[in-house]
């Protein structure tokens, strides 16, 4: 008889979305969306609709894997567990002996997000000292911006916005990336409210929104700051809220304000001055106008102040303290499940050095003593999503560097291994999991056994360091053990029914500790515009990178519903749904190149070059290109990815990645 079981999506979204799944003699055969989860309510993205083929795919590796041909060749021939745990710890001793354990580095991200499985390498790698991996490719950014002006202060709760008489949609495409967000906005909109979506070509949330503003790229710093201005100007201010609430709004208005008239910042931002004038004085007379800001707009090296300009908007006009008003950037529960039982940094007895996920091209090829020897790749997929991809393909290529990838599928990264291990599935393994989209949290037990030989992050680390000859018990614990022990006892986010009902498996809301909107947790108590700690006490504007790289269009890679990152391209119907690579410009940039639709082009900068198939397309504005998704190099017409063309350059606060940063000059190939 079938068995239907409940689970999460494990995937890097905010949702994480409750999952019914069907299970038969061992295998999962169908995933729908869990109708009594208290958020999600049974709604499913196209990608997780069909989980069960990404789960089972023909693509699935089963057992581990030892290179036989040249790095990137994917070559392998099978070998036993026991041989390749062998082979990695005996390499792994050599390279500590002559280069110390800082020559060995782990790489990993967010391919799942469970607590336990995400986490299962900290404590392996603080125990090695090995070097530590800067994980700050997604969006560091933001939270740096939010942090300057609002210190430690919890999210709103995102389902307001069903109460908001204006919904702005800020540089998040919703209906790719943030469904149950898209939800909610509708839902506002029946109530009679307006949907706004601002973004820097016309995606399908532009679509669904009442109004559209394409802004450039880099750009919606600068739109802030001429609304701010307006508003100003305008006295369209709060005062009242301001007084009770905000520190430093008139040292902005008399230091910052006056040079970001919206006549100056329409060439920046790329929207008339009567557009910027409009959108200002119908957000500051909305009753209860709710922003949901995304995570592309903080991939430029402005990305901080561009998060912190904007969320100077709700406290310019008190949206604070309207029920449906205000910003959301995101929720962070980790005060639920404090991870040290997970990432066990008493097991650090020396600190080693830091290395930047974003800038791995360059620790692989120009770090100094000791070189990285070895690099661990888990549940992330470098070879196509870290930055400059050239630098990072040729630090794979070195053939003393000695690489293992523990991964479900050959991609891009596991093609250049030397050993690589087959990975559980969410499916096929227990964990814990919590959302930063919303509240929630859930526990999820496995639905299935594992595929073939697959292993789970945590089994895997625990026969590392047996091989290691470690005696720690904590090496022995279970991943169940380790989730109880993440649950134990009470602390100000959940009680002990909730814990109970997060053992039994139950989706729970969790409840921040202070009320968000009612109390600024800052030092000074207040919004803090103004903030004498920080390098640069206020708001202003500040350049991208790419601002002063010659090249004369802005290149967007941007997502796509039918895939996440490098995500879910073993499923052929999903990647048949994109198409190819294509690159998206705008008719006019087409005729100034003499280029047609459809044919091979090449975008270049100075770091590289990609083939793309050219679409020209209406959606786009003149001076921006788009790409969408980061394909696998099986599946693109040349042998390199978008990221061929970002760079290692950080954000200016939280050091994150710049990938939406980035100018090109396209050719045709005839």
């Amino acid at each position: 008889m079938p068995a239907t079981i409940r689970s999460v999506c494990p995937y890097d979204c905010p949702d994480a979305c409750g999952l019914l799944v069907t299970v038969e003699n061992g295998r999962a055969t169908a995933v729908a969306g869990d109708p009594e989860h208290p958020v999600t309510r049974g709604l499913l993205c196209p990608k997780m609709a069909h989980y069960e083929q990404t789960v089972h795919s023909p693509r699935r590796l089963t057992t581990p894997l030892l290179r036989v041909g040249q790095k990137g060749s994917g070559e392998f021939e099978p070998i036993s567990w026991e041989r390749a745990i062998e082979l990695i710890c005996s390499r792994w001793r050599e390279i500590i002996a002559e280069h110390g354990a800082e020559a060995i580095l782990p790489y990993s991200y967010a391919g799942t997000m469970g607590l336990v499985q995400r986490n299962a390498g900290h404590a392996f790698f603080h125990k090695l000292g090995a070097s530590r991996l800067e994980r700050t490719i997604c969006s560091p950014a933001k939270d740096a911006g939010w942090t300057v002006l609002m210190g430690e202060t919890p999210a709103m709760d995102p389902a307001e916005a069903e109460e908001s008489d204006l919904v702005i949609l800020w540089g998040i495409n919703a209906a790719a990336t943030s469904i149950h967000a898209m939800r909610d906005a509708q839902a506002a909109r029946r109530r009679g409210a307006r949907i706004w979506a601002v973004d820097t070509y016309r995606t399908p949330t532009c679509d669904a929104a009442d109004e559209a503003f394409l802004v450039c790229p880099g750009g919606d710093g600068a739109l802030a700051l001429g609304m701010l201005h307006v508003i100003n100007r305008e006295k369209l201010l709060d005062r009242a809220f301001i007084s009770a609430n905000v520190l430093g709004f008139d040292e902005l208005a008399a230091q910052t304000l006056p040079e970001c008239s919206p006549s100056r910042m329409a060439d920046i931002c790329g929207l008339p001055a009567e557009v910027i004038e409009r959108m200002a004085r119908e957000y500051a007379r909305a009753r209860a106008p709710f922003i949901r800001l995304g995570s592309g707009l903080t991939r430029y090296g402005n990305g901080a102040m561009t998060v912190r300009t904007i969320s100077c908007l709700p406290a310019a006009v008190g949206a604070w303290s309207t029920r449906g008003g205000g910003i959301f950037i995101g929720s962070s529960t980790g005060g639920a499940f404090p991870l040290q039982p997970v990432t066990r940094e008493d097991f650090i007895t020396a600190p080693s050095r830091l290395v930047s996920m974003n800038q791995l091209g360059g620790a692989l090829t120009e770090l100094g003593g000791p070189a990285i020897m070895s690099l661990y790749v888990y549940h992330s997929n470098p070879a196509a999503i870290a930055p400059d991809q050239n630098a990072v393909i040729r630090g794979l290529e070195r053939e003393e560097l000695f690489t293992v990838v523990h991964e479900r599928f050959l991609t891009d990264t596991a093609r250049y291994a030397d050993i690589v291990l087959p990975a559980t599935s969410s499916l096929e393994h227990p964990d814990l999991y919590r959302c930063y989209g919303s509240y929630h949290a859930q526990r999820c037990t496995a639905a299935i056994p594992p595929v073939g030989e697959a292993k789970s992050n945590w089994d895997l680390f625990s026969l590392l360091a047996a091989g290691m000859g470690w005696s720690e018990p904590f090496f022995r614990l279970t991943a169940e053990e380790l989730i109880e022990q993440l649950l134990a006892g009470e602390n100000r986010w959940r009680d002990g029914t909730v814990t109970e009902l997060l053992r039994r498996g139950e989706p729970v809301i969790l409840t921040p500790p202070t009320e968000p909107k009612r109390e600024w947790l800052t030092p000074s108590g207040r919004i803090e515009i103004l903030n004498v700690r920080h390098d640069e006490p206020l708001p202003r504007l500040l350049p991208t990178h790419a601002a002063g790289d010659g090249y004369p269009l802005h290149l967007q890679p941007a997502v796509t519903p039918f895939a996440l990152n490098s995500s879910f391209y073993e499923q052929d119907d999903l990647r048949g749904k994109q198409g190819c690579m294509e690159l998206l410009m705008n008719r006019a940039d087409a005729e100034a190149r003499c280029l047609n639709d459809g044919e091979s082009v090449t975008a270049r900068n100075d770091r590289g070059a990609v083939r793309f198939t050219l679409r020209i397309s209406g959606r786009v504005p003149v001076g921006t290109v788009v790409t969408e998704g980061v394909w696998w190099r099986e599946f693109i017409p040349g042998d390199r990815g978008v990221n061929a063309l970002t760079s290692q350059r950080l954000t200016d606060g939280g050091r994150g990645s710049t990938l939406y940063d980035v100018t090109v000059e396209v050719r045709g190939e005839g």
